[in-house]
């Protein structure tokens, strides 16, 4: 005689396919740094930033402050970040408006003499973000060997 043939399960869904495992909802992402209002974003950001990297070259800045105040050597009234460092050395890193991706200029100025020129910053830049911005001054204060002997 022949063995009966082998039970077939009538449930239609394999066992591994039975129930989807519902997918973890993803974590919303914090919102970017420099998506913060200008005024937030400097004052959290931007400038414990800078004064971090000063205290990297072995630096702490007589005054590192955001302002509005009159742009030097052209005037007119722009925010503005203003900065000391040891000696007298002075910068401004000027924005045209309330926008870190607006215009911005800088100029800088040695012990005992006034600003003579404004350069343009940045300016070739699509998107400005924090760590480009923090660079980029590290880079032109360096330039100067404002930050140690190069």
């Amino acid at each position: 005689m022949s063995e009966p043939p082998a039970e077939v399960s009538k449930d239609p869904k394999p066992q591994a396919e039975a129930e989807p495992k519902p997918k973890p909802k993803a974590k919303p992402k914090p919102p970017k740094p420099e998506d913060k209002p200008f005024d937030q974003f400097m004052a959290e950001e931007f400038l414990p930033s800078i004064a971090k990297e000063f205290k990297g070259h072995g630096l702490t800045a007589d005054r590192l402050e955001l302002l509005q105040g009159e742009r030097p050597v052209v005037g007119g009234p722009c925010p503005m970040v203003v900065g000391e460092l040891p000696g007298g050395r002075r910068f401004w890193l000027c924005f045209a408006k309330d926008d870190i991706a607006s215009g911005k200029t800088i100029t800088l100025a040695d012990p005992g003499s006034e600003p003579t020129l404004l350069e343009s910053f940045l300016i070739d830049e699509k998107r400005i973000s924090l760590a480009l911005l923090v660079s980029r001054l590290m880079q032109r204060l360096n330039g100067q060997k404002w930050l140690g002997g190069n």
